[in-house]
């Protein structure tokens, strides 16, 4: 299975002025710049110049902190060392845009009172507003990592049931190879230990029917098309072993035959009418197979003139195997019913999504 990773973070002064970051803090500088210009002496440029500026060296230290150094000791939480550098900024930060606006010649600016308030003043919001805004940064950035790790979960958690779905299906494909294949060279001892002369022709026709059916046992899905072709071989080869009580007729619908579904559906139905109805009965019978299309959904029937519910029970392995099969590829949207039928004889009726192969 792939790994569910983060997707790929930006690193170094991508990541600390990413535009997002860039973005919201432009955006609250300005308008902090804009508030405080009201009651500023040295007019809005001025103003804006340092907010905006202080807003950029916070960005920094919050940045640069978040990964650096990369190891702390066990008394300081990474969080509190950025809310830390983002409040320390503040004063630093003024003092240097206040000692490079000072003209040269000109008395540092704390003997200046005008200049000396507005250092005051703008440190003092710095550090009131700076902080919140830094832990409010905080909160949003582990709430977004929540969400992302909640849907990494979801999505490999969503990866581990298909595969384990997928697991399961192909299991029971595995259990239908030795169910199929015994069966069918079962019916072909009989012949050779009675001593019947179309034991070799029946051989023949089934060797010919592996060839085709065996490369699809293990493929995801097959077509009905290719469902009756094998069911069609099938019933051939038990004709040739019991001529006398064996007929059938297989139709389908065009629109039906590229419809896709779980390999060996319509065998597994096939076999079944073969093993449970038609065998048992001593006159033999009739298996007629039917494939339309209605209202979006596939319709598949096997009816067989044997000896009935009554006598088997009407399914085995064969049939529960095929409906977990059938659920696992349709889910609830999928159904298997047995009806017995009049005077003897049981009707199978498959339905399905009808969703072409390869969908």
């Amino acid at each position: 299975m792939d790994a569910v990773f983060p997707p790929p973070q930006p690193q170094g002064l991508a990541r600390i002025l990413g535009w997002g970051r860039l973005r919201f803090t432009l955006g609250l500088t300005v308008l902090l710049g804009l508030l405080i210009s009201l009651g500023w002496k040295s007019g809005l440029p001025s103003i804006l110049l340092r907010t905006v500026t202080l807003g950029l060296l916070a960005l920094l230290a919050f940045g640069l902190f978040e990964a650096w150094p990369r190891r702390l000791p066990a008394w300081l939480a990474r969080w509190a060392l950025q809310v830390l550098g983002v409040a320390l900024v503040m004063p630093l930060g003024t003092y240097l845009i206040y000692i490079l606006s000072t003209p040269a010649g000109a008395p540092p600016f704390w003997q200046v009172q005008d200049r000396l308030t507005g250092f005051v003043s703008l440190s003092a919001v710095g550090l009131l507003l700076a902080p919140w805004v830094a832990l409010a940064a905080l909160v949003r950035q582990k709430d977004a990592l929540a969400r992302h790790q909640a849907l990494a979960f979801d999505l490999e958690r969503s990866e581990f049931e298909r595969q384990a779905l997928d697991a399961r299906l192909r299991l029971l494909q595995a259990q239908v190879e030795p169910h199929f294949l015994f069966n069918t060279l079962a019916n072909v001892r009989e012949l050779v230990d009675t001593g019947s002369p179309r034991a070799s022709a029946v051989l023949g026709s089934l060797i010919a029917y592996l060839q085709a059916a065996v490369p699809r046992l293990h493929a995801a899905s097959a077509t009905l098309a290719q469902e009756l072709e094998l069911a069609r071989a099938y019933l051939e080869v038990m004709h040739m072993r019991m001529p006398d009580r064996l007929s059938f007729d297989l139709q389908a619908e065009e629109a039906a035959l590229p419809l896709s579904c779980p390999p060996m559906t319509l065998l597994t139905l096939v076999e079944n009418a073969v093993r449970h109805g038609i065998d048992p009965s001593e006159q033999g019978g009739r298996i007629d197979v039917r494939v339309l299309v209605r209202e979006g959904r596939c319709h598949a029937e096997v009816v067989d003139t044997g000896v009935g519910l009554g006598e088997t029970g009407g399914g085995g392995t064969g049939l529960a195997n095929l409906q977990e099969r059938l659920r696992l590829a349709f889910g609830p949207h999928a159904r298997l019913e047995l009806q017995a039928l009049e005077p003897h004889g049981v009707r199978a009726e498959l339905v399905f999504p009808a969703r072409r192969g390869g969908a």
